[in-house]
């Protein structure tokens, strides 16, 4: 098993926890009479994530394409039922959360990762065909298609903007006419700016990114706030828990801005050192996809990498103004029990890949059994 990506993730997880915390206890008090609130939740979803990591990685990564396609029809069944109003009511202006008891789901966490599994499979069998438009690029477009269309009923553009970058990335690894891929960005451009366009808050946010100043109070108030965290933080930061930014000013700074937190309280040493970390990720998540003895577990390495280093370079992008402001957590580091528990498991699926024991085998043992049962 790899070390290096485990020691990340481990290290990622236990220093957003810290950070969570601190960016989370003032609000969590106001909120609920309990500065401990956040914290303890998290660390039930991070020990659940950390349980299901390790028996994740102790499974041959091969049965996650057998149950490519029963995922992909779970995450869709939730999804429709997320778009219910008896069952889910809106948060922050969104239906993106399934209440299970005392806690909520957020099956568009579970979409990301199903979509690369199915993906993953669908390249390991048709990479032959992948050419070919009609017949091996177009049938799994039309499927995260439909999936695409259901998150931005929530409305959630933000993951189906991560989902068709990894889509993009797989489908170029896979062989792909870039013909065909860039008719699919430009596709995909055009659909974004129609969304944004005839959307009565996107089109502000994408104004408000463009110039922060002009409604610093107002629409630009969370990125001005998180632009006075940077500033605040200097070079080695004013020091843990000692922000003042998390004082209520900041707009969820525990969730999609904690990275403006880090920014502030341990300045931009902790967080080139976070950036890092996440670095280092991206790279032994593809050393290990390399290495893969099947096509699928390849496929699979990519796209999990992929998957969460865009979703990190997003994330900070957005706290630094570099992109629009989009509801995006940064992995491991922020809030929230779906993404975490995902996440997680996602890198359970790498380590298995990295362990690669029996794949090959079993692969080479599907495909004789094929060729067998063909000249029957």
């Amino acid at each position: 098993m790899d070390q290096v990506l485990l020691f990340v993730t481990i290290t990622l997880a236990l220093v957003g926890l810290v950070m969570m915390f601190s960016a989370s206890a003032v609000m969590a008090g106001k909120r609920f009479d309990d500065s401990w609130y956040y914290l303890k939740r998290q660390l039930i979803w991070l020990t659940l994530g950390l349980t299901l990591l390790h028996l994740v990685s102790r499974i041959d990564y091969i049965w996650w394409k057998r149950l490519a396609w029963p995922l992909l029809g779970l995450v869709m069944v939730l999804l429709v039922m997320v778009l219910v109003p008896s069952i889910s009511g809106f948060i922050n202006g969104a239906r993106r959360w399934l209440p299970l008891g005392p806690i909520s789901v957020q099956p568009a966490e579970m979409a990301k990762l199903s979509v690369v599994i199915y993906l993953a499979g669908y390249l390991a069998r048709k990479e032959d065909r992948l050419q070919d438009f009609a017949s091996g690029l177009l049938p799994p477009l039309l499927i995260i298609g439909m999936l695409s269309g259901l998150i931005l009923r929530e409305p959630d553009l933000g993951t189906v903007v991560v989902m068709g970058l990894v889509v993009g990335a797989l489908l170029f690894v896979g062989g792909a006419r870039l013909s065909h891929l860039f008719m699919f960005a430009l596709c995909s451009i055009l659909i974004g700016l129609a969304l944004v366009l005839t959307s009565e808050y996107r089109l502000p946010r994408l104004l408000t990114f463009l110039d922060p100043s002009k409604d610093p109070l107002n629409a630009g108030h969370q990125i001005t706030q998180s632009f006075l965290a940077f500033g605040n933080g200097g070079l080695f930061g004013v020091g843990l828990g000692e922000g003042k930014q998390k004082l209520l000013f900041l707009p969820e700074p525990h969730t999609d801005f904690v990275l403006a937190l880090v920014g502030e309280e341990i300045g931009f040493v902790g967080t080139a050192i976070i950036i890092l970390l996440f670095a280092v990720f991206v790279i032994r998540g593809f050393q290990i996809s390399t290495r893969a003895r099947t096509p699928f577990g390849r496929y699979l390495g990519v796209g999990i990498t992929t998957l969460i280093g865009i979703q990190a370079l997003i994330n900070a992008c957005v706290v630094t103004g570099l992109l629009p402001t989009k509801g995006l957590t940064l992995p491991f580091v922020s809030y929230g029990g779906s993404s975490l528990v995902v996440s997680l498991i996602a890198v359970g699926i790498l380590l298995s890949i990295s362990r690669d024991r029996q794949a090959g085998r079993e692969e080479a043992r599907h495909r004789s059994g094929r060729r067998w049962t063909t000249r029957r």
